[in-house]
């Protein structure tokens, strides 16, 4: 037997976990023994969330990097649970990030204009670089939904290449992460708008160049390397998918990770409190208490004032 998980279930447990940190965030100034009990709970919540996307990840969307971290994420969630009820204040920052990360991300998931919109804008400006660069596919309207956000590409045999762009390929993930994590910490408003535009900013660039970069290779077969073994392993019924696995689900999600790390090195030149938060997530994956904020004094990171200037 095989168990299937509800379509609904993830975007429930979504809510109910932006909920529970919204309300934990709301407790913290009134009443922190409370306060911890519902940031615990949604922890656990939280935990269950990534559980539960882990089999998307992992056998739907045959992607090993977000399969691995949604996995590695369970554990680490009710980690921090755990810690935050014990007493771990420091944690309260981290809660507030990700309420507000859903706050951002969650309204493109369930407002279809907003959805779509979005979908569109990002595909349209994929399609002018694809076009910039010399290439001339089709740009139609996806037949999974409805969006104009689809490219075909055809081969000299007349072999066609359908790749469509849905909301992961917005970049609205990475955007939702860079915004809660700047909302959640306690700096002038100046100093946060300026690291939220550098940080949005970078983001959309950086994405529509993994779009481009995607589509190109699979509609041009760049990556037809390891061809059996890799669609043996994958699952993959059509031999052309290999130039989109490696594309994809390997190179760009890998770049991807390193791209986080470099744009939260630029965030935290304008907002060093961010750095709080990221010594809590290296504590809980590590144990070991870190300063990061002293290595950024020392390398002349923060800002001498917190008045935006």
């Amino acid at each position: 037997m095989t168990a299937v998980v509800p379509e609904f279930l993830p975007d429930v447990l979504a809510w109910v976990v932006v909920a529970a940190f919204v309300a934990t965030a709301a407790l913290e100034r009134y009443d922190r023994r409370r306060a911890r009990v519902v940031g615990a709970g949604a922890w656990v919540a939280f935990g269950a969330f990534w559980g539960v996307l882990f089999p998307q990840f992992a056998f739907g969307m045959k992607s090993f990097v977000e399969g691995a971290l949604s996995l590695a994420a369970v554990p680490l969630c009710l980690y921090a649970g755990y810690q935050l009820y014990a007493g771990r204040d420091s944690l309260f920052l981290l809660s507030r990030a990700v309420g507000a990360m859903g706050l951002i991300y969650l309204p493109f998931t369930t407002v279809e204009p907003a959805r779509e919109f979005l979908v569109e804008a990002v595909s349209y400006q994929t399609y002018l670089v694809i076009e910039a660069l010399g290439y001339d596919p089709a740009f139609t309207v996806a037949k999974e939904n409805g969006y104009h956000s689809a490219f075909i590409f055809t081969d000299e045999t007349g072999h066609q290449y359908y790749t469509y762009l849905v909301l992961a390929c917005t970049g609205i993930g990475s955007m939702s992460i860079f915004g809660g994590l700047i909302a959640a910490v306690d700096a002038s408003l100046g100093r946060k708008l300026r690291a939220f535009a550098l940080a949005v900013g970078v983001v959309w660039l950086l994405n529509v160049a993994r779009n481009v970069f995607i589509a190109l290779a699979f509609g041009n077969q760049w990556f037809q390397f390891f061809v059996d073994p890799i669609t043996t392993l994958v699952g993959y019924s059509q031999p052309g998918m290999v130039s989109f696995f490696i594309a994809d689900r390997v190179l760009s999600q890998l770049l991807a990770l390193v791209a986080l790390v470099g744009i939260l090195w630029l965030v935290v030149r304008d907002v060093p409190e961010v750095l709080t938060i990221v010594e809590d997530v290296a504590y809980l994956v590590t144990g070991n208490e870190y300063d990061l904020r002293r290595t950024v004094v020392a390398d002349g990171g923060t800002r001498r004032d917190d008045a935006g200037r």
